[in-house]
């Protein structure tokens, strides 16, 4: 500051009323000193922030799955990617962490708001029952839960939600239309507030319908637990005449295994994936899956949460249904 000061031949004291937006200089000199700021390459200290209140200027991301599932998830990545397009606009730094379950995830945010490392945080894959948002509300750090149905018990926190109920039942519909009576849904990891509902909801789409061999299948998201699963109910005496995976890398190994077992997808057992993707179409045949604007969903979450750190108030925000879009794996059941 001594040094823009300086150049820009004013005082130090303009100098950081016209770097922080304040009131007390004349808008000459407040362009003058960010002229000379730019020209010197000067940047704000995140120290410096976090030492006169200011803030971090970082948002934290943990993610509490197996590591090895993430390089493949393209919901994942596209999310991410959504984030931080937000994020940089508003030039905050996102400090993102892989754990290895819930309570180190709670312990990482215990930390970091020890330490004043974050702003907020972005929290995903809500639990059933789940110990984080009456921690977040104990410590004040504002939140906002990726996933999670609205919930009044934490005002405090900010919701952005997809309804899998809806999703799941737009998936039943298609299917039951094209004939299908047997469905075995591969979930991801139980526990998973989305998980169960989608789960849940296969149930009771499955019991307004009078269907009796439906059912749901946890696994922990990755393609060889998909191929261990698709085998075993696919080896069954009457086995299932379509298969819905809970993304699409788990469809495509369904697909491979399929294949393998030898039978024609779709001819012989339709599958759909969750998650629509560049993947569902590098296949044959193509996938057809649900789509949604994944990065879409990051942006929103990051916009919630920038808005709690400008001292907006907490808001639930649903995103749009995610919608089935037919390609070539799914068709009408044999003897439909």
């Amino acid at each position: 500051m001594k040094d823009i000061a300086r150049h820009a031949g004013v005082s130090q004291s303009a100098v950081s009323f016209a770097l922080n937006g304040r009131p007390g200089v004349s808008e000459e000199t407040r362009d003058r000193v960010h002229r000379v700021a730019e020209q010197l390459g000067w940047r704000p200290s995140t120290a410096a922030r976090q030492l006169s209140g200011e803030g971090a200027a970082t948002v934290g991301f943990v993610l509490a799955r197996p590591a090895d599932t993430l390089g493949v998830d393209s919901f994942f990545l596209q999310l991410v990617s959504g984030i931080q397009e937000v994020l940089s606009e508003r030039h905050l730094g996102l400090l993102f962490q892989v754990v290895e379950d819930i309570a180190d995830e709670c312990a990482v945010y215990r930390r970091w708001w020890a330490e004043h490392r974050v702003d907020g945080v972005l929290v995903v894959d809500p639990r059933t029952d789940d110990p984080r948002p009456d921690l977040l509300d104990e410590l004040g750090l504002p939140a906002v839960v990726i996933g999670g149905a609205p919930d009044e018990r934490h005002p405090g926190l900010s919701t952005v939600w997809a309804d899998d109920a809806g999703a799941m039942a737009s998936v039943v519909d298609e299917l039951y239309a094209l004939g299908h009576r047997r469905l075995v849904h591969i979930a991801g990891l139980p526990g998973l507030a989305h998980t169960e509902r989608r789960i849940r909801t296969l149930r009771a789409e499955a019991g307004r319908r009078g269907l009796t061999e439906v059912e749901s299948v946890t696994t922990n998201y990755s393609d060889a637990e998909a191929a261990a699963v698709t085998r075993r109910v696919l080896e069954r005496p009457a086995p299932p005449t379509a298969l819905i995976y809970d993304n699409d890398v788990m469809a495509v190994a369904g697909v491979a295994t399929a294949t393998e077992l030898g039978f024609a997808v779709p001819a012989e057992v339709s599958v759909l994936a969750w998650e629509d993707s560049a993947l569902c179409r590098m296949v044959k045949p193509w996938l057809s899956a649900l789509s949604r604007d994944s990065m879409e969903f990051g942006r929103t979450a990051a916009r919630e949460l920038t808005a709690l750190l400008d001292g907006g108030p907490a808001r639930t925000v649903r995103v749009p249904v995610p919608r089935v879009i037919v390609r070539d794996s799914t068709g009408p059941a044999r003897g439909a």
